[in-house]
């Protein structure tokens, strides 16, 4: 049998959990930009990035109330992204930097915290 043939093809949802969702997401939606998607109640609100859907829910068991798995928005121009967040109040953590150098791009990001403290960043491969 081919253990690929079951594989997962892509990722389509990622969650971050918090006691006040209606203030997490107007953060994601008017700090970070995301698109809103829609809300399920006042308790789930959902965004698009890109394909992928994020999902700000309040924790359905006591184990999955904990900090978020740090998530990594792509940006054209991590400079313009991260002083756009700046200006919109996000609380930087640290600021624009160059990560890693590859055989044909730059990778660079940036971190910030959300109203949960949760830590997030921007990443962008520059050519």
């Amino acid at each position: 049998m081919n253990p690929s043939a079951h594989a997962p093809s892509g990722l389509l949802q990622v969650a971050i959990t918090t006691n006040n969702v209606p203030a997490l997401a107007a953060f994601y939606r008017d700090v970070v930009g995301l698109k809103h998607l829609f809300d399920a109640g006042p308790n789930l609100s959902f965004f698009d990035l890109g394909g992928v859907r994020l999902m700000i829910s309040v924790p359905s068991s006591p184990e999955l109330d904990h900090a978020a798995s740090i998530f990594y928005y792509r940006v054209a121009d991590i400079a313009a992204a991260h002083a756009a967040l700046q200006a919109r109040g996000a609380r930087e953590e640290r600021p624009p930097a160059l990560t890693a150098r590859m055989p044909d791009h730059e990778l660079w990001t940036s971190f910030f915290r959300d109203p949960d403290n949760n830590l997030f960043a921007l990443m962008c491969e520059k050519r």
